[in-house]
C-alpha cells in the first residue's frame, strides 16, 4: 500500500511540475503592447492649445504620450498599436476642435474654443 501512495505522490508531483512550466512559459510568450510613433500637423496657435491638445490626449484610449511642438504646430504622440489606430487619434484631435493633418476640426468643437485659439485669428505669443 506504501508504495501506491509513493507512486501516486510522484505522479501528481510529476503533473504540478509540468503545470508550473508550461504557465511560466506562457507568461513569457506574452508580448509587451506594441507602440508607435505618430506625427502630426494641427491648426493649435497658443499654450492654452497646447495644454488643451495634450490634456485630452492623455486621457484617450491607447495614448501613452502626446507633445505639442508650438514652432511647427505638430503633436508627436507615442501611442498602443493594439488600442488605437492614427484615424482615431486624428479624430479625437477635431473633437477637441482643432485640425488633424487632412482632418479638419470639428466646427461645434472649434466654435466652442476661446478665440485667440480659433483658426481666424491672428498668431500669438503667450
Amino acid at each position: 500500500m506504501a508504495t501506491y501512495r509513493t507512486k501516486t505522490m510522484k505522479k501528481t508531483i510529476s503533473i504540478l511540475a509540468i503545470i508550473l512550466i508550461i504557465s511560466t512559459l506562457v507568461s513569457l510568450a506574452v508580448e509587451p503592447p506594441k507602440t508607435a510613433e505618430l506625427k502630426i500637423k494641427t491648426s493649435a496657435k497658443c499654450g492654452m492649445c497646447k495644454k488643451r491638445i495634450e490634456r485630452d490626449l492623455g486621457v484617450s484610449k491607447g495614448i501613452v504620450n502626446s507633445n505639442l511642438n508650438l514652432d511647427d504646430k505638430v503633436v508627436t504622440i507615442t501611442y498602443n498599436t493594439k488600442k488605437t489606430s492614427p484615424a482615431k487619434i486624428k479624430e479625437v484631435i477635431s473633437k477637441i476642435g482643432y485640425d488633424a493633418d487632412e482632418v479638419v476640426a470639428n466646427q461645434k468643437s472649434h466654435d466652442a474654443l476661446p478665440g485667440c485659439c480659433q483658426k481666424s485669428a491672428a498668431a500669438h505669443k503667450d
